[in-house]
């Protein structure tokens, strides 16, 4: 579709979503990621597979010969000679062999079925895990709707591929092969005769080959902007409906859904092409045969019998030929999608184990930043040179305003980036030589935006230690002050909570967190704005539960709110990735530095409500 099309049905409010950075690019179809999409046969190259073969070669060759026995045996043995005994006999062995070709095509269809799922399981399981592993950085790039994508849509897209495509494409060339053999041998003249369309029909297709493909990639495409804009709009349609702008975000819909059924109008469009194509060679050739086939019984050149096994066959060569253009289309969106689904396989995490990474075997907690420089990109440096020693069981701080590099600490404690110079280390070890499973079993984060998973109470309190006995999550809630909001639900701890915890509020959502980060019992505590969403009463309870809960344990506060970090052993006041003070807070206090300007406005806000 040109961009003047697309103009037609874009308002000027969406038009800003219809340029992309991805884009259908111009390919050969590429063999090598044929064959690795292949590769997903292997497991069951010696079960499934070998008999779906010979169901497959048993069908193919009922179906290549009872032609010839109804054209030479039937027509000119037994009808010829007026045979009744013979033609009965010729009748029944007919019959036996459709009732295999039955048997065996309905155990192929069910086998296919089987090996096609059972692949579509193994590469959506495979995506999935490998995805769990990458780096932030590869989310901090990509819209979660476009991961669904990948995910859900293009796997699926190879489905028909794997369940019909594959086998399917070995029977018909092979059947295609067999009867222009079989032809071939009955009657060259006459088979040339028929099979001259097939030139013709090999160009054209090659002609459409380039621009079908390249259709469906810009389907997919399309697809993975309205499954963006679709996540988008559910998180936050309370943002939505707050300013009143659904009806400016449903015409924004409507462009994206617009252009995505445009999309793929035309990928069907051009893939639909192949069905009349292929019909109007069937009545070519069906003219062909009638007309010369004719003239060669009137000259005696073939025989009756002859004839109708040449029409047998006719009908059944553009059979397979119609579905091999289906199948080809099979080919072009399995190429689509699977370029998309290898290039998230290909991906590798920034942060990645070395291959002699060491655990932790008893961790203490000290952490040491030595000149660590940090950025996400090129032109974003979010840490100049940084050096910090946090001792086993501290209380450690960060103070500063938005974007002065507080966050980023915390990141690269828990290792979700690595430092771009100079090294993190906890007792002692680079975090860069250590396995990724050791360190974060250790540390525990509790976010502002806390995150409930779809489930029971019980479930979520236990997530990052599912070992743990109903008694030590339940020990773990009333210690964080949530066990008695609990029980007032409608069914305590077995509370079916629905996605993101919608059903709590956010007091309670974040007192859940405390709890399952109590649970995991780590040695590492990171604290990333954890009590913002709580209210002044229950805050004073929750003061009261840090101080058990982090009792001999490390940790990383970052607060606005300075209440909450009064008692903390340092305080690191950040300025634009620089440390400019540190000290606890009476220290900080009596200097009079960035941190006594901060506690003072925070006071004077205060006063003022």
């Amino acid at each position: 579709m040109t961009k003047q099309t697309e103009e037609k049905y874009v308002s000027p409010h969406v038009k800003r979503f219809y340029y992309p950075q991805e884009t259908a690019v111009e390919k050969p179809f590429n063999w090598r990621q044929m064959a690795r999409l292949l590769n997903y046969l292997k497991p069951y190259a010696k079960t499934i597979l070998p008999k779906a073969l010979f169901a497959m070669f048993i069908n193919m060759i009922v179906r290549l010969f009872v032609p010839i026995m109804i054209g030479q045996y039937v027509i000119e043995q037994a009808i010829a000679q007026s045979d009744v005994t013979l033609l009965t006999q010729f009748i029944i062995l007919i019959g036996v062999l459709y009732l295999a070709n039955y048997i065996a095509n309905r155990y192929r269809i069910k086998l296919v079925n089987i090996l096609g799922q059972r692949i579509i399981y193994d590469l959506r399981m495979q995506l999935f895990s490998h995805v769990q592993r990458l780096s932030h950085s590869f989310f901090d790039k990509r819209s979660a709707g476009s991961i669904l994508v990948r995910i859900l849509n293009d796997v699926n897209s190879l489905q028909e591929l794997f369940t019909n495509g594959i086998i399917n494409l070995l029977m018909d060339v092979a059947m295609l092969t067999g009867i222009v053999v079989i032809l071939l041998i009955l009657s060259p003249q006459l088979a040339l005769a028929i099979l001259v369309i097939l030139p013709i029909m090999f160009y054209i297709s090659t002609k459409l080959r380039r621009r079908i493909r390249r259709s469906w990639q810009q389907v997919r495409i399309q697809k993975s902007k309205l499954n963006s804009h679709l996540n988008e709009s559910i998180q936050g349609i309370r943002i939505t409906q707050s300013f009143s702008q659904e009806k400016e975000n449903t015409e924004y819909f409507n462009g994206v859904n617009t252009d995505n059924y445009e999309k793929e109008r035309i990928a069907m469009k051009k893939s639909a092409f192949f069905g009349p194509f292929v019909e109007m060679s069937n009545a070519i050739g069906t003219v062909i045969l009638i007309s010369f086939g004719s003239t060669l019984i009137i000259n005696e050149q073939v025989g009756i019998g002859t004839f109708v096994t040449f029409a047998f066959y006719l009908g059944m060569f553009w059979e397979p030929i119609s579905r091999l253009g289906q199948i080809y289309n099979q080919l072009l969106v399995a190429m689509a999608s699977s370029e998309r689904i290898f290039e998230f396989l290909d991906e590798q995490p920034n942060v990645y184990e070395k291959p002699d990474a060491k655990s932790f075997e008893d961790m203490q907690g000290d952490i040491k930043f030595d000149h660590v420089k940090f950025s996400y990109d090129d032109d974003r440096v979010a840490l100049h040179e940084i050096d910090i020693n946090i001792h086993a069981g501290q209380t450690v701080a960060l103070v500063g305003h938005t974007g002065s590099g507080k966050s980023t600490i915390a990141n690269l404690i828990s290792r979700f980036y690595d430092p771009t110079n100079g090294s993190v280390r906890i007792d002692g070890h680079d975090l860069r030589d250590m396995r990724l499973d050791s360190l974060r079993q250790n540390i525990s984060v509790v976010l502002q935006d806390t995150f409930i998973f779809s489930g029971s109470i019980m479930e979520n309190i236990r997530f990052g230690r599912p070992d743990a006995t109903d008694e030590e999550v339940k020990d773990a809630a009333k210690v964080v002050g949530a066990h008695e909001f609990i029980l007032r639900l409608g069914e305590g701890y077995q509370t079916e909570v629905e996605e993101r915890g919608n059903i709590l509020s956010a007091g309670e959502r974040q007192l859940l967190s405390f709890a399952r980060a109590l649970l995991a019992n780590p040695r590492i505590l990171i604290l990333d704005e954890a009590t913002a969403s709580i209210d002044t009463e229950a805050e004073m309870k929750i003061q009261e539960a840090l101080r058990k809960l982090l009792k001999g344990r490390t940790a990383i506060m970052i607060a606005h709110r300075l209440s909450t970090i009064r008692e903390a052993d340092n305080i690191i006041v950040l300025e634009h990735g620089r440390i400019l003070e540190q000290g606890n807070h009476d220290e900080l206090i009596e200097q009079e530095g960035e941190y006594y300007h901060l506690v003072r406005s925070q006071f004077e806000m205060l006063e003022a409500l």
